[in-house]
């Protein structure tokens, strides 16, 4: 048999660092080895809202299982816009939203069709694992913009304006931050914008990924981008049901911008999955319009597994970690501990060979920060239960003490 042959692409895309650590999971559960894996989950703990589930037993009994338009029901592109009219004070018609198979689809396909060899897009780090190879697979170049924790990873603007070049197609925002927590006002947005209007910079769109825009704490108000002036005509909004409303398997996301870009998409995702599920559509309908305290109940309950998250930290020496004001991640620095050595006198190089160490000895599973442009930090989602929160962050602190500093070589 030849060689198999493959598309050339597919080598310029990176192996996830997290193949490691969940193909370890998956062996010592097959083994009946149980595992803390709470944290490294990037989905909510609670059930969708009860409307929701109904409409989805209603559609089906119903016999909404049909096909519908490539863009989405007409019903489930008003529901969207009457929401982001209502609740983000930004306007949309139907024919400027597209439906799409969850926020990934509508993101890589914003990017085909709006990028190509030769451009180059801003990826500020950290980022969502998923964004570099999106830009490679459209033959555009991710350009990574470095955010810092001393200012809890926001973007920085006058960074911005000296990254941005006449390649630049594309700024992704990811606000709420996946995998920081990151949630930029609306004073730190504007100074994005501010960039963004000068004469030079008219070409750069902005790809705002507002999936996480109802968690946020503290009183902090989301603002979407494409609220602030100038901004509409070229933001692409892409949100959905997966964060908020915890519909991660129905695989529910849009994007709202202006009809050409919509046309766009919407051209690409005909000849890739046509609409998204019809049962799915139904249920989206019914959360859009459920009782919103349902929501808001839930990230109270966020924000106090933030603090309880933030407060076990806080007791492992040489761990750095901005407190973050949305979505549900935190993002430690565990640097310091690098170059150490286990009891059994292996080194721990890095995050990677750390939570592989983690989850071997203590049975934690985390996410090495390199998947998410900083090989210094880990990932931990706190969408879990207060005890696998207590379980996990105590275990990463005994893994952390039990490390010692590695033994100067003796001189004769």
């Amino acid at each position: 048999m030849a060689a198999l042959k493959l598309n050339p692409m597919i080598s310029k895309m990176e192996e996830s660092y997290t193949v490691a650590i969940f193909s370890k999971v998956s062996n010592m559960k097959s083994h009946g080895e149980k595992v803390n894996g709470a944290l490294c989950v990037g989905q909510p703990d609670f059930p969708p809202p009860p409307e929701a589930i109904k409409a989805t037993a209603e559609a089906a009994v119903q016999g909404l299982t049909s096909y519908t338009a490539v863009t989405g029901t007409l019903e489930l592109r008003q529901a969207i816009s009457e929401y982001l009219q209502k609740y983000k004070q930004v306007t949309y018609s139907t024919d400027e939203i597209l439906v799409a198979c969850g926020g990934k689809q509508v993101i890589y396909q914003a990017m085909m069709a709006l990028c190509q060899e030769g451009d180059e897009v801003i990826v500020p780090a950290p980022y969502w694992t998923s964004y570099p190879d999106i830009v490679k697979l459209s033959g555009a170049s991710p350009v990574i913009m470095e955010t810092l924790a001393s200012s809890g990873y926001a973007i920085d603007a006058t960074k911005l304006a000296a990254t941005i070049t006449p390649k630049t197609r594309m700024l992704i925002v990811c606000n709420p931050s996946n995998p920081t927590g990151c949630a930029m006002s609306k004073q730190e947005l504007e100074a994005i914008a501010e960039v963004l209007r000068r004469p030079e910079n008219q070409h750069v769109l902005v790809l705002s990924d507002e999936i996480y825009e109802r968690i946020c704490y503290d009183g902090l108000e989301h603002a979407s981008f494409a609220t602030l002036k100038d901004m509409w005509s070229r933001t692409l909004t892409i949100n959905g049901f997966s964060k908020a409303f915890s519909m991660t398997g129905y695989r529910l996301g849009y994007l709202a911008a202006q009809k050409d870009i919509v046309k766009a998409v919407s051209k690409l995702q005909s000849q890739i999955t046509s609409c998204a599920s019809s049962i799915g559509q139904h249920a989206g309908i019914a959360a859009l319009k459920c009782d919103m305290s349902y929501i808001d109940a839930r990230v109270v309950e966020l924000q106090e597994k933030r603090d309880l998250a933030m407060s076990l930290l806080a007791k492992i020496s040489d761990v750095q970690c901005p407190k973050p004001s949305g979505a549900f991640y935190l993002f430690p620095d565990i640097s310091a501990y690098f170059g150490r050595r286990t009891p059994d006198e292996e080194t721990i190089e890095d995050g990677v060979q750390l939570c592989l160490y983690l989850l071997q000895k203590y049975q934690v599973a985390l996410v090495p920060g390199i998947a998410f442009g900083n090989p210094k930090c880990l990932r931990l989602s706190y969408a879990a239960t207060k005890e696998n929160i207590t379980d996990a962050i105590t275990k990463l602190g005994l893994c952390l003490q039990s490390l010692t500093t590695a033994k100067k070589a003796r001189t004769s």
